[in-house]
């Protein structure tokens, strides 16, 4: 299984499901007030937005919410946040990149290199280990909304690019230029998706035993818990029978 996959399987399997929700509202609800200010307040007109507005509705952020960040960013009182992309080695050599948005480089900055030394890893230099994985889009829905035949000819009418459907859902990958468009379509189709996002998929992986499992895990749970990273990712892979240990834990 891919590390990530299961990282997260496993987190929310330790009942921290809560916490990470009301951490995952405010980093979801500082991408749209992001998108809105770089843009048009109108998702009919801001792509950028119309997929922050669906990543929000996938992951059930209350439409309170997603208005209240949009007016944030219309009544001018929102921070000058940046987009900054870190990346670098893990434990055992696993390739990392970490996305923030932050309105101090600096503290950021510094806060993900301390991570990565922290856990015996190096912060690169960007585009130091992008060329691993592939920028793409990924949405989401969940095993009952239909066979996989049923939705592998959605995808294919949405202009998606591959499915890949088995117990616990269907996943569905598109071009990262093409992932509001596809969504929006797919919806329409299937009804609303359990996650839209842009996702860095690693083209090489790295399997790890227990030990280095354990080390990378803690290592993106500390980047995640930082207030500034958006999204972690990291192209180590988790043997079935070490992933049941890590889950029993």
């Amino acid at each position: 299984m891919a590390g990530h996959s299961a990282f997260k399987n496993i987190m929310h399997k330790k009942g921290r499901a809560d916490a990470a929700r009301a951490k995952m509202f405010s980093k979801l609800g500082r991408e749209i007030t992001v998108a809105a200010k770089m843009g048009s307040p109108d998702p009919g007109m801001n792509p950028r937005l119309r997929l922050a507005i669906q990543a929000a509705r996938a992951e059930n952020m209350p439409k309170d919410n997603i208005e209240r960040a949009i007016k944030k960013a219309a009544g001018g009182d929102a921070e000058n946040y940046e987009a900054i992309r870190y990346e670098g080695y893990g434990p055992g050599g696993i390739a990392v990149i970490a996305e923030a948005l932050t309105d101090n480089r600096n503290r950021t900055g510094g806060a993900v290199r301390a991570v990565f030394t922290k856990y015996g890893g190096n912060l690169g230099a960007t585009g130091s280990v992008s060329h691993m994985f592939n920028h793409v889009g990924e949405i989401t829905y969940p095993a009952k909304v239909g066979s996989a035949d049923a939705v592998i000819e959605a995808a294919i009418e949405a202009g998606a690019d591959d499915v890949v459907s088995d117990e616990d859902g269907h996943v569905i990958a598109t071009e990262f230029e093409s992932l509001g468009t596809v969504a929006a379509a797919l919806e329409e189709k299937l009804g609303p998706p359990s996650g839209v996002k842009a996702v860095w998929k690693p083209n090489l992986t790295t399997q790890v035993d227990e030990e280095r499992a354990q080390s990378i895990m803690k290592m993106i749970a500390a980047l995640e818990d930082d207030d500034d990273v958006q999204n972690v990712y990291a192209n180590f892979e988790i043997s079935d029978e070490v992933l049941k240990k890590l889950t029993a834990a």
